[in-house]
């Protein structure tokens, strides 16, 4: 273990950019999920997803209700993020889409894992010098917040101790392993007693790889190196999902003065250094507040390297915190019945009612919202205590610092004050929902407050979503930490033995890496354009399987045109245009018509024919282009080679279907003929 950090950390909370990971004890590490390209990875149902909104869901897909309770673990304790969500009181309704059956609904025991989705798991192991294991022991890894109707979710660690290689050094891989997706959210809902939250069943089940790397990400700038170089190497294997939601990184970070924080939603690569950064920033913050506060009760310093803590010193904290603010709720809806604010005068009329929760000594302590020098806002108690409330389901709260404003003016601050019997040095919260679900929250946010005597909590963070990006960098606490309580063994699934044989399969079979791809692209006869494209949108295999017959030219401009649509199909409609009975311009219409069914060259050419695509003879074809070019034979003299363009539209009108290749080099000639 290094030597405990002694200096206090340097660095302006206001500019996060300028922040030293080295002098402030940074440390990172990154866990990547990647949805595979298969079938659902316990039932053998399709890994189709649905493009469905809470609005559009089709009316005959059924909905299932259930509640959900946390279990003990393997060691006979409830997990502490299961715990507390256990207190939200949610229920849940489950959408059941046409991929989604009874193990999906938990009403029938899971099949062994799908094999090809092994088969990845192993190959990116092998591309990642990871270890495999002997035995897969499929664990439950308990999920309490409905996105699992089980309320857990199924992983089996596949390999241990790889190693990513990066521009700025090497980057450990602690464990790669083989898990379910949850379902979907689709919307939630207040009701008078809890939330309902509702989901769609489509993704669950789909099989995700999940790598940890090592606490081995020495910069926010490196973390984002890592994330794209994790997500190259899936990629190698041509068998991962793409597009929006496929690939999730979450960050592991900590700074020595404060704590692990694992921070999720981090889908757009580009925001990972200043996520990273501000989540520096809001550590500092609260490490630089934490002794602040402790000052003020004459309590012990925090060290600047938590590796310094002692567990009895902070225990006598907790307990000098925990007398300094106790539990106190009271009801002060009296003191608003001439509130004109209507989200207030709404709430009451409602059955909420406004109770506020004393924090003695915190008055100036909960901040007013600011803005760093990049516009992120700034790190605040405030806003912590806010997120705490609203894991209760509550919209947000009102803290004194921030008061009078939104229609709660002066005399009525001043009423609450009067109410709780506190002092100018004292700060308050004020929370408006109905009883049970204003003393939740408020308990939340006493919880949280008392922590603010010590280093940040161990907490899952998500960064802020607006509009579908994230608003500004900054995030807000999910849930606690999951502990070791959290898994314990599937007991329906066997132990699966992967043997020496299946490895060393898997050590032959290894995709190629992406130079060798772009190599053996550059042995075709196509434009770097093409090329580039093809390799992007990871064509190039559909390309090398039917090049050989096909010119490649035109063949890759079908393929990158054609993308979605079965290869096979796309290379029989392009044989059948190059056998002159189909033109150019049909084929895209004719592969669109057929997608899905496999015709013959005899039923696309004539499929062809009834729709007008069959080329013009070119012998009569010929004749109607120098008809064309003698009538207007005065303007092609005057813009020679220069009229081709006008009178390209002129004549593929004139011919209807025809193959513009053809036509061009006709219409050249004719051209050159009169110019003459």
């Amino acid at each position: 273990m290094a030597d405990p950090i002694r200096t206090e950390p340097i660095g302006d909370v206001d500019d996060a950019t300028a922040l030293d990971p080295t002098q402030l004890g940074f440390m990172c590490g990154i866990e990547v999920h990647q949805q595979l390209a298969t079938g659902k990875l316990h039932s053998r149902q399709s890994g189709v997803l649905y493009d469905v909104t809470i609005d559009t869901v089709p009316e005959q897909w059924k909905r299932f209700n259930r509640r959900l309770r946390a279990a003990r673990g393997e060691g006979g304790a409830i997990d502490i993020a299961a715990r507390f969500e256990t207190r939200r009181n949610r229920s849940f309704v489950y959408v059941q889409s046409p991929n989604s059956g009874l193990i999906e609904l938990d009403e029938q025991p899971p099949l062994p894992h799908d094999d090809e989705a092994i088969s990845i798991a192993l190959t990116v192991s092998a591309l990642l010098d990871a270890k495999p294991v002997s035995l897969l022991q499929t664990m439950r890894k308990t999920v309490v917040d409905g996105s699992n109707t089980s309320g857990f979710q199924r992983t089996s660690l596949i390999s241990v101790d790889g190693v990513l290689q990066t521009k700025t050094g090497p980057v450990g891989v602690d464990v790669l392993c083989l898990e379910e997706d949850s379902a979907r959210k689709l919307d939630t809902i207040s009701t008078g007693d809890g939330e309902q939250v509702i989901y769609n069943l489509d993704r669950l089940g789909l099989p995700l790889i999940e790598i940890a790397t090592a606490p081995d990400v020495i910069s926010p700038e490196h973390a984002k190196e890592t994330s794209m170089a994790l997500g190259r190497c899936l990629r190698q294997t041509r068998k991962v999902r793409r597009g929006l939601g496929s690939i999730r990184q979450d960050l592991n970070v900590s700074l020595a003065c404060g704590d692990r924080v694992e921070i999720k939603g981090c889908q757009d690569l580009s925001w990972i250094p200043r996520i990273i950064r501000l989540e520096m920033a809001r550590q500092l913050h609260f490490y630089r507040l934490a002794n602040e506060l402790r000052s003020q009760l004459s309590l012990p310093i925090l060290s600047p390297d938590r590796r310094s803590d002692e567990v009895t010193i902070e225990q006598q904290v907790s307990l000098a915190v925990e007398k300094a603010l106790p539990l106190v709720l009271k009801d002060v809806s009296e003191c608003f019945t001439s509130c004109e604010s209507k989200m207030v005068q709404t709430g009451l009329n409602q059955g909420s009612i406004m109770l506020a929760l004393p924090l003695p000594g915190l008055a100036g302590k909960f901040g007013q919202k600011t803005a760093d020098k990049e516009g992120s806002q700034m790190p605040r108690l405030g806003r912590e205590l806010a997120g705490a409330a609203k894991l209760a389901g509550v919209k947000g709260v009102f803290h004194s610092d921030e008061l009078p404003a939104y229609g709660i003016e002066e005399e009525h601050v001043e009423t609450v004050r009067t109410n709780l019997s506190i002092g100018d040095s004292d700060g308050f919260i004020l929370c408006l929902a109905p009883l049970w679900q204003a003393e939740l929250a408020l308990e939340s946010v006493l919880t949280r407050a008392r922590l603010a005597w010590h280093r940040i909590p161990q907490e899952v963070r998500n960064v802020v979503i607006k509009k579908g990006a994230p608003d500004d960098g900054t995030t807000t606490p999910m849930r606690p930490l999951p502990g070791g309580a959290r898994m314990y063994p599937e007991t329906d699934i066997p132990v699966f033995v992967l043997d020496d044989e299946r490895w060393q399969q898997t050590l032959q079979s290894l995709p190629m890496t992406d130079d060798e791809r772009a190599e053996r692209m550059s042995k075709y006869e196509v434009s770097n354009d093409q090329a580039s494209q093809l390799l992007a949108r990871e064509l190039d295999d559909v390309f090398v399987e039917y090049a050989s017959h096909l010119p490649h030219k035109g063949w890759a401009s079908v393929v990158l045109e054609n993308d979605t649509a079965n290869p096979e199909l796309c290379a029989d409609v392009m044989a059948v245009k190059e056998a002159g009975l189909i033109t150019r311009e049909s084929m895209n219409d004719i592969i669109e018509h057929f997608n899905g069914k496999t015709p013959s060259s005899e039923e696309i050419a004539e499929f062809g024919e009834e729709h007008g695509f069959k080329p013009a003879d070119e012998g009569d074809l010929g004749a109607i282009i120098e008809s064309i070019v003698a009538e207007r034979a005065d303007f092609v003299k005057e813009r020679g080679m220069g009229a081709m363009g006008p009178l390209m539209g002129v004549v593929m009108q004139a011919v209807g279907a025809a193959d513009g290749k053809v036509v061009s080099a006709l219409l050249r000639e004719a051209i050159q003929k009169i110019s003459e």
